[in-house]
C-alpha cells in the first residue's frame, strides 16, 4: 500500500486529488494537505474585487468534498519537509508520511520586492487570493465614493499577467456602471515589453487587440516599467528602453492601486536542499519529477520554467490552467505506472488556454504548445467570451464539489476553438 500526499488544493492539488483517487487502486491512500481549509478558484477574483461575486460563491469547504470522495484532508502550514524521512512536518507538530509527494501549492507572493507594495504591509491591492479580493473591494467602494486616479499593472518578474488586464477592464467597467468613470484616470503599469506580451511573447495578435481595447477604454500604458517603490498615493517606475536602460521616471498618483507581485517558491519548499532553483521553484524533468528526489512530483505555478525571451524588464513565464492540467495527468499516470510495476513515460502537452473577462466584453486565446513556435496560435475577442468564462466557472466549481476527474481546460479550449478532436502529445 502506497500513500500519496498532494501538498496544495487548487486548480492543480484538488484535479491531481480527484484523479489519483480514480485511477489508483483503492489499497493505496490519498491526502491533501492545504494551508486553508477550503477551495478558492483564483480566476474569479478580479470579480469579486469589484463586488460582483461573494466569497461564498467561489470557495468549496475541502474536509466535507474531499471526504466523501474518499480523499483524505489535513489543513495545516508546512513547517518543513524531510525527503531522507519522505515526511512533511507541520507547524502545529504534526508528521505526514509519504510514499509520493505532488508539489501544487502555487507561488509565495514576492510582495517584499518592491518596498511599499501588497495589502498586509502595503499601499497597493491584490487579486491572488480571495482574502486579497475582498480587502481590495473595501478599497474599490472608497473609490467609488471619493475617485481618483487608479493604477493597475504587474511588477518585474511577475508571471501571471491576464488578472492585470482583467481587472483594468472590469474595473473600468464598474466604475462607468457607478458613473464615477469620468473621474478616475487610469495608468496600466507593466513589466512587459509591450502590451499583450502576457509573458508569453504574445498570442497572435493579442498586442494590437489590447492596445485597441485600451484605447478605447481610456487606459494609458506604461510598459519595460520597473516599479521601484510604492509610497502612500503614488507609485514610482522606471521606464526601460530595449537596453535595458532607464528613459523615463514615473511618479503616479493613486486613489487605488492594484499591482501583481513577482512569485517565488513557497518557503518550505525552497528550503529543500537540491529541490529548487534559485528563485525557490521546483526543478522538474519532462515527466514532472525531481531530478534528485524521485518520488517527488510537482505541477503548476511552482514549478520552475524558463521566460520565453528575454526582455528587458525580467518577466516570468505564466502557467495556466490547461498547461496544468495535463501536468496533473503525467504525475498522475507516472505515480500509476510505479505503483503497477511499469516504467514511467508520460509528459505534460504544456498547451496554453485562458478565458480572460474584461468586463463587458473578453478574450480568448490558444497557444499549442505555450512555449514559441507554435503549432496553434488562436485568439479571439468578444463579448461571447465573458458569458463563457461565467459558465466555465460554475462548471469548474461543479466539477471540484462533484468529484469528477476529467481534463476540463482542454474540453473547453476545444469547444472554443470548435474543434472535435485534438491528440495529446
Amino acid at each position: 500500500m502506497a500513500h500519496i500526499v498532494v501538498l496544495g488544493a487548487g486548480i492543480g492539488g484538488m484535479p491531481a486529488a480527484y484523479e489519483l483517487r480514480e485511477v489508483l487502486d483503492k489499497e493505496h491512500d490519498v491526502t491533501v494537505v492545504n494551508s486553508s481549509d477550503f477551495f478558492q478558484f483564483t480566476p474569479s477574483n478580479p470579480w469579486l474585487a469589484v463586488g460582483w461575486r461573494t466569497r461564498e460563491a467561489i470557495t468549496i469547504p475541502l474536509e466535507s468534498v474531499l471526504k466523501k470522495h474518499g480523499i483524505n484532508f489535513i489543513a495545516g502550514w508546512v513547517e518543513k519537509i524531510d525527503p531522507a524521512a519522505n515526511k512533511l512536518i507541520l507547524k502545529n507538530g504534526q508528521e505526514v508520511g509519504y510514499d509520493y509527494l505532488v508539489i501544487a501549492t502555487g507561488p509565495r507572493l514576492a510582495f517584499e520586492e518592491v518596498p511599499g507594495a501588497g495589502p498586509v504591509d502595503g499601499f497597493t491591492q491584490s487579486v491572488c487570493t480571495v482574502d486579497h479580493a475582498e480587502k481590495s473591494y473595501e478599497d474599490f467602494l472608497k473609490l467609488v465614493a471619493d475617485p481618483g486616479p487608479v493604477v493597475v499593472g504587474a511588477v518585474q518578474l511577475a508571471s501571471c499577467f491576464g488578472p492585470a488586464y482583467e481587472y483594468a477592464a472590469i474595473l473600468d467597467t464598474a466604475l462607468r456602471k457607478h458613473g464615477v468613470r469620468n473621474k478616475v484616470p487610469m495608468t496600466f503599469v507593466t513589466s512587459e515589453p509591450y502590451i499583450g506580451h502576457l509573458g508569453l511573447g504574445g498570442v497572435g495578435d493579442s498586442r494590437g487587440l489590447i492596445e485597441h481595447e485600451f484605447r478605447n477604454r481610456h487606459i494609458k500604458w506604461i510598459t519595460n516599467a520597473k516599479t521601484t517603490k510604492v509610497e502612500a498615493g503614488k507609485v514610482f517606475a522606471d521606464e526601460m528602453n530595449d537596453k535595458g536602460e532607464v528613459v523615463k521616471q514615473h511618479e503616479l498618483p493613486f486613489k487605488h492601486a492594484m499591482l501583481l507581485p513577482a512569485f517565488k517558491g513557497v518557503d518550505p519548499i525552497a528550503a529543500v536542499e537540491g529541490l529548487c532553483n534559485p528563485r525557490g521553484f521546483v526543478i522538474v524533468d519532462e515527466h514532472q519529477r525531481s531530478p534528485k528526489y524521485t518520488n517527488i512530483y510537482s505541477a503548476g505555478v511552482c514549478i520552475a520554467i524558463p521566460p520565453v525571451e528575454a526582455t528587458p524588464v525580467p518577466t516570468g513565464a505564466p502557467k495556466t490552467g490547461y498547461m496544468i492540467e495535463s501536468m496533473v495527468t503525467a504525475i498522475v499516470r507516472n505515480i500509476k505506472a510505479e505503483l503497477t510495476g511499469y516504467p514511467i513515460a508520460s509528459k505534460a502537452t504544456w498547451n496554453a488556454f485562458c478565458l480572460a473577462d474584461l468586463g463587458d466584453t473578453g478574450a480568448a486565446f490558444i497557444a499549442l504548445p505555450q512555449i514559441p513556435p507554435r503549432n496553434v496560435t488562436w485568439f479571439k475577442k468578444g463579448k461571447w467570451v465573458h458569458y463563457a468564462k461565467i459558465a466555465f466557472e460554475k462548471y469548474f466549481l461543479r466539477k471540484m464539489r462533484s468529484g469528477v476527474s476529467e481534463p476540463i481546460f482542454e474540453k473547453w479550449a476545444l469547444q472554443m476553438m470548435g474543434v472535435v478532436r485534438l491528440k495529446k502529445d
